[in-house]
């Protein structure tokens, strides 16, 4: 859920609790299906609260039957799910008692038949943490409890409660030490069991998936449907000329796989593009996204994912002018956080929808188009170093850590630009959606965003979604075969 869709539960549900009454509350909410490759999340949209005559308040709490006739209309009115939500006098993730349980399975059916979509239920604690479970149906007037395994608050604030059963706390090498005394081990428990994907492995993505592994990051997916080429080997870390023709997830996946410092290590190569369906339910699988692409379609489909299903996007790259000389007119780097509450990518400028249009009619893959286009035209600038591209990957990773360790309190540095010319940096805090952005509009929408953003899976792309786990117990044959590819290529060579 967004920021401020948790002030106001936390406003409500707590109002009493906080002025020293032993007194619960509740409230119902809106929620939208998100549906990644393996995982199912509810985003919440908005609060209905009750009034005066709705509920009654004991102790504990319970509604009446009209304020849940008033929600359902409102729920099928605007094609949503039912959440129910109410506090406890305890802090963290909060368990349920047979009351709790009673009250929720009876109102499946009617909230079930009437949505469409299963009830999903929330509890806060004293703190504000919330914990979570799906109600969904197993059979003729049956009904089961799933237990979430987060519950995750986006925007300014960036907030994840975990059940402990589900994702238990890390165990902590000694190789970490460094690392979580920089921000304690609170936060290194928090920011250890994110799932984040990096989107696009090339010069800055590679770096990116790298940090995240020696960061003590369990899981992480990496998307890209691209290969090594002999041009990538002057700024793509890891890639060497036995390389070529590889896909860049795969080596990439085997490095960061080997230098990860985390106790349980998995990460998962995908073998698409972000632009399909299956690399966008990849991406629909993780807690944060890196965007390290170069192209505005994939760009589009993450600010997308951003905005409608509450995925924060560090996006981030380079920008080189060079004179007609051949000389270095300019280059800057840079980094920013789209998500609900800041400004999106497109707003920010970062993709324009006309050249999205271009990509998807196959235009931008067409050489004699590009090389008809001005030579300072933004899609002829491909223009890297590795120097540059070090510098961008160092800025997302600061973002995100900033994001989730918010030091001093501070969660949000800005749009941040590098200059490198005259070594100044600029952090905007200002900047925010144009008035009509497509995508605020349609905020907090998951599954159900209005327009087609990703392609139908296609047999030009490799089969099959995604490639093995490498993970420590997963799949043993991914290290075999590298090595016998190297020690053939060893024999061809001579």
């Amino acid at each position: 859920m967004e920021s401020e869709v948790a002030a106001a539960l936390q406003k409500h549900l707590l109002q009493h609790i906080r002025r020293g009454r032993y007194q619960e509350d509740l409230c119902f909410a809106m929620w939208k299906p998100s549906t990644g490759r393996t995982r199912t999340t509810a985003v919440l949209t908005e609060v209905i609260l009750p009034t005066t005559d709705e509920r009654r308040l004991h102790g504990g709490a319970s509604f009446r039957a009209h304020y849940l006739e008033r929600v359902a209309e409102t729920a099928m009115s605007r094609n949503a799910g039912i959440a129910f939500i109410h506090s406890h006098f305890t802090p963290g993730w909060q368990g349920m008692s047979q009351q709790d349980v009673c009250t929720e399975e009876s109102t499946v059916p009617s909230i079930l038949g009437g949505t469409g979509l299963p009830l999903v239920g929330l509890t806060m604690g004293t703190d504000g943490a919330l914990s979570a479970r799906f109600w969904n149906r197993v059979g003729r007037r049956q009904y089961k409890r799933r237990w979430c395994g987060s519950v995750r608050v986006v925007g300014n604030d960036f907030d994840v409660t975990f059940m402990e059963k589900l994702a238990p706390k890390p165990e902590f090498k000694e190789v970490l030490k460094r690392t979580y005394s920089a921000w304690g081990e609170d936060k290194q428990n928090i920011l250890a069991r994110l799932h984040c994907g990096v989107v696009g492995l090339g010069s800055v993505g590679a770096i990116v998936a790298e940090s995240l592994a020696r960061m003590g990051v369990q899981t992480i997916s990496l998307i890209d449907f691209d290969r090594v080429e002999e041009h990538n080997l002057d700024r793509l870390v890891h890639a060497t000329v036995d390389d070529i023709g590889r896909y860049k997830v795969d080596v990439a996946g085997e490095h960061i796989y080997k230098h990860a410092t985390a106790d349980q290590v998995d990460v998962r190569v995908h073998k698409k593009s972000v632009t399909r369906e299956r690399g966008q339910a990849a991406a629909l699988d993780c807690d944060v996204l890196f965007s390290c692409v170069d192209r505005p379609w994939p760009r589009q489909v993450l600010n997308m994912l951003a905005y409608a299903h509450h995925i924060p996007v560090v996006d981030g790259g380079v920008h080189v002018r060079v004179k007609s000389d051949g000389t270095m007119r300019s280059a800057e780097w840079g980094a920013h956080v789209a998500v609900s509450g800041r400004a999106c990518l497109e707003c920010l400028g970062q993709f324009d929808p006309a050249n999205v249009t271009l990509e998807r009619q196959g235009f931008l893959d067409d050489p004699s188009y590009i090389q008809g286009l001005p030579r300072n035209h933004i899609l002829r600038m491909n223009e890297n170093v590795f120097g540059f591209g070090l510098c961008a990957a160092g800025m997302m990773v600061s973002q995100f850590l900033s994001m989730v360790v918010r030091p001093v309190g501070i969660g949000n540095p800005g749009v941040q630009t590098y200059h490198f010319a005259t070594g100044m940096m600029d952090n905007d805090f200002e900047v925010q959606c144009n008035p009509g952005c497509l995508y605020l509009e349609h905020a907090a929408t998951g599954d159900r965003f209005p327009y087609p953003v990703v392609d139908m899976d296609d047999s030009t792309e490799e089969l099959g979604d995604s490639g093995p786990r490498l993970g420590r117990g997963g799949h043993p044959g991914v290290r075999f075969w590298a090595w016998l590819r190297r020690i053939l290529m060893q024999f061809a060579s001579k």
